[in-house]
């Protein structure tokens, strides 16, 4: 009976595939936002549909569902880059250049650990040592022959690790003020929705024309970010558009594990908690230096240093009062960086990628 099940799934068409793709990965993250796992969404997709993956059904995210998922994702990305955020920069040069030596050496170390001691091959290592920005590091990982398994596991369990350890560690770090809430998004017009996704999606369209690496991501990111820093319109995306958007890229990663069995996986956990370890000391030896020669709270610190996500790491300095506007400086002045230097690395280091092949699924 399990075979004919199977034999069914299997005759199934694409359509019917990228359904079944999405039912699991729902089922994925609305388990995982139950039981309160950070990033419950998109690694709730990741774990359901790699395990139906390893039983051999049929999991399937076309690419042009995948870019669309870039797309909306992007503009989301710019809802952090708020005037009020872009304008305190200039006020951390010290901190802010600590911090871009700190990235510099969380990546090469952590690189070094999953390359030699991990034995990774040179573009999953690349990919997985990069401290953050998990969306945009699987866009320019996809459009190359990286292993995503891999990169993803060691992405996702860095962000899972520092959402779920960080407030215990920075309360008994620091002393911990009463809690305050974060701000309410402002909420987009339908006209101004449409003249944000007309204008990101041209961006996207002239990104990816310029060959540039990730362009369906980086140029409605850029878009984004521009219309919400100068404060042209709200650009915060609804939770009912976003969350789909993490639990497609998580099923797309989690489909990708076919050539991946159980030991296999749990020898990626293995390598990706030792790496999460390497960069997660260099970060927390920054901040600690930092705090010690300029007298900022060591708890702050950690956060603005942390290799994790902008709005994970925004969130934390909100519930643990603490300066909010100077831990998203911090991390999106990384992640800025990161976006436009990477494209470059990424060559410098693994070459040309290789021309992508047309009506590809």
């Amino acid at each position: 009976m399990v075979t004919a099940l199977l034999s069914r799934l299997a005759s199934l068409s694409i359509v019917a595939r990228v359904v079944f793709t999405i039912v699991v990965g729902t089922l994925g993250g609305l388990a995982f936002e139950v039981v309160g796992l950070p990033a419950a969404w998109l690694s709730g997709a990741m774990v359901f549909v790699a395990i139906a993956t390893f039983a051999n059904l049929p999991t399937l995210i076309p690419n042009r569902l995948r870019d669309s998922i870039f797309v909306v994702l992007g503009i989301s990305m710019g809802s952090g880059v708020r005037p009020d955020v872009v304008e305190r920069v200039a006020e951390w040069p010290i901190t802010m250049g600590v911090l871009a030596v700190t990235v510099v050496a969380v990546t090469g170390a952590t690189y070094a650990f999953l390359r030699w001691v991990g034995h990774w091959n040179k573009e999953a290592a690349f990919f997985g040592a990069i401290p953050g920005a998990l969306s945009f590091v699987i866009a320019l990982a996809s459009e190359r022959s990286a292993d995503l398994s891999r990169i993803a596991v060691s992405q996702s369990f860095r962000l899972f690790v520092l959402v779920a350890l960080l407030p215990s560690l920075i309360v008994h770090a620091t002393d911990h003020p009463d809690a305050v809430a974060a701000p309410a998004a402002v909420e987009l017009s339908l006209a101004q929705a449409a003249l944000l996704f007309a204008l990101c999606i041209a961006a996207s369209f002239g990104a990816v024309r310029l060959r540039v690496p990730g362009g369906w991501l980086t140029g409605a990111f850029f878009m984004s970010s521009a219309i919400n820093a100068f404060g042209f319109m709200p650009v915060a995306l609804p939770q009912w558009m976003v969350v789909p958007c993490y639990v497609a890229l998580g099923a797309m990663v989690g489909a990708r594990f076919g050539n991946t069995n159980l030991l296999t996986f749990l020898r990626l956990l293995a390598a990706s908690f030792g790496a999460f370890l390497v960069g997660f000391a260099i970060s927390v030896a920054a901040a600690w230096a930092v705090s010690v020669t300029l007298g900022l709270p060591f708890g702050q610190l950690i956060l603005a240093y942390a290799p994790g996500g902008l709005e994970a790491m925004t969130l934390l300095a909100f519930v643990l009062n603490l300066d909010p506007a100077f831990v998203a400086g911090h991390q999106l002045a990384r992640y800025i960086g990161m976006v436009l230097m990477l494209p470059l690395v990424t060559r410098l280091v693994l070459g040309p990628k290789a021309p992508l092949r047309v009506g590809a699924e």
